[in-house]
């Protein structure tokens, strides 16, 4: 209950600045541009843990580094393989993973090899999930699966989620934001419909183009809708951004 001598334009703030501080601690605050030098990360690093972030998404060169930087605080390390075509073999994807997670990686961002996938060959497909559940249940690290949602066709955005978490995904991510379609409300409506009939909890990430406070409540609504405000949390719902934040910051400062 608000006190009606608060004004409702006060109440609408507060309410809006909660929003705010809820998606910040959802954020992996990512920097994996071509040109990211070891300087750009450990600022990455230390705006992350200025405002809460739930991790930093970093290439996996600077793993190593990140989780100097950021030892003894709650941020954690992701860093992905795979990346960003899907094409790798389960091999060459499993030799990035066991270094990343001896370098410190908490979470491992591993791409769906989704042309395959599409081509029908599913063993292909799984054979590269399968080495990256095996080695993150072995290092204790989080498995998220990129499904590279703006290269599938929307009805098998479903199916790709559903595929994914029967490999083993602790979450599934829509892009790399490398591709010209990236993270839509739509794929993941959809990736909500695959993990509501996972036998587990399974988390989801909303990833690439997501540049604003706008562009973020309509994701956390979705989610909201369908496990309830209680259970989105950093522990089950992820934004992969490295813009958001600046949108974010500059409402709270206004």
């Amino acid at each position: 209950h608000v006190p009606e001598f608060v004004p409702k334009s006060t109440v609408g703030r507060v309410i809006a600045d909660e929003s705010i501080d809820r998606i910040i601690s959802m954020i992996d605050l990512t920097d994996l541009s071509d040109g990211c030098s070891a300087s750009d990360i450990e600022a990455l690093c230390g705006r992350a843990e200025r405002v809460g972030c739930a991790a930093v998404c970093v290439w996996p060169d600077f793993v190593a580094l990140a989780s100097g930087h950021l030892a003894g605080s709650s941020v954690r390390v992701a860093t992905v393989a795979n990346f960003p075509s899907g094409d790798e073999r389960a091999f060459a994807t499993g030799v990035m993973i066991e270094r990343s997670l001896a370098d410190g990686a908490d979470e491992i961002d591993v791409v769906l090899a989704y042309r395959a996938w599409l081509a029908g060959d599913t063993d292909r497909a799984a054979a590269v999930l399968s080495r990256a559940r095996e080695l993150t249940t072995a290092g204790g690290a989080v498995l998220k699966v990129i499904l590279e949602t703006g290269e599938l066709p929307t009805s098998q955005v479903e199916a790709a989620a559903r595929f994914a978490i029967g490999c083993g995904a602790d979450f599934v991510k829509t892009s790399t934001g490398k591709t010209p379609v990236s993270a839509t409300t739509e794929a993941v409506a959809a990736m909500l419909d695959a993990v509501a009939s996972s036998p587990r909890p399974v988390g989801i990430k909303a990833s690439g183009g997501i540049a604003t406070l706008s562009d973020a409540m309509a994701y956390l609504d979705l989610a909201d809708s369908a496990w309830g405000r209680d259970g989105v949390t950093a522990e089950r719902f992820r934004f992969g951004a490295s813009r958001l934040l600046d949108d974010l910051e500059a409402h709270l400062d206004e």
